[in-house]
């Protein structure tokens, strides 16, 4: 049997991270029977596991109602496209959902945060739905995001809007202070792709 080295079962490399949750998911559910919760669950994941994928990025774990993604994960796979993949999937969910009755009954509403940095990737771990796939600060910093985004809205790190600014057109809006963050977060909200449509990055 082949003995994989840590070496070779982890690499270090940026990546970008998107967190998506449902607005008011916890006083939603609590009115809720579960099978009317698991049903609502179902459709809503399968909604956005399907962007994810067809945007070229990978299901890192689902937990309650939050959905985290990993974009650029791939051996030197990362890059101003890959990063604006991860954008283009969140504006492309909320336009998914937009409108629509999961389980033909709810109407929801989400919040997108998403961050860009270094991670060390866990290459044994890296498949749809794993767990512990990538580890870096920039995890929480991306679920920080989507809890202080705007409804409806995608929102994104500097260092994130740094990579696509070519790629994504923003605007900015004002910083904000997190637990656990020594220094305000700047927040740039996503408006549209500036470029032709993007081609899934793997």
């Amino acid at each position: 049997m082949t003995t994989i080295t840590m070496a070779d079962q982890e690499r270090r490399q940026n990546v970008t991270v998107l967190f998506i949750d449902i607005v008011g998911f916890t006083a939603l559910v609590d009115r809720l029977d579960c099978a009317e919760v698991r049903a609502l669950q179902r459709d809503y994941f399968s909604t956005v596991s399907g962007v994810v994928r067809d945007c070229g990025g990978i299901v890192e774990k689902y937990v309650g109602d939050a959905v985290m993604a990993v974009f650029g994960a791939g051996a030197d796979d990362f890059g101003p496209e890959a990063a604006a993949a991860a954008v283009q999937a969140g504006l492309s969910v909320q336009e998914a959902l937009r409108g629509r009755l999961l389980a033909g009954r709810f109407p929801i509403r989400t919040r997108v945060g998403l961050a860009t940095g270094e991670v060390i990737v866990d290459t044994l771990a890296a498949f749809d739905g794993g767990y512990g796939m990538i580890s870096g600060s920039v995890v929480s910093t991306a679920a920080r995001l989507q809890a202080y985004a705007p409804h409806d809205t995608v929102v994104v790190c500097s260092a994130t809007r740094e990579v696509t600014d070519e790629l994504i057109a923003y605007q900015e809006l004002p910083p904000v202070s997190v637990p656990g963050k020594s220094y305000p977060l700047d927040l740039w909200r996503a408006l549209q792709p500036q470029a032709a449509p993007l081609a899934a990055v793997a």
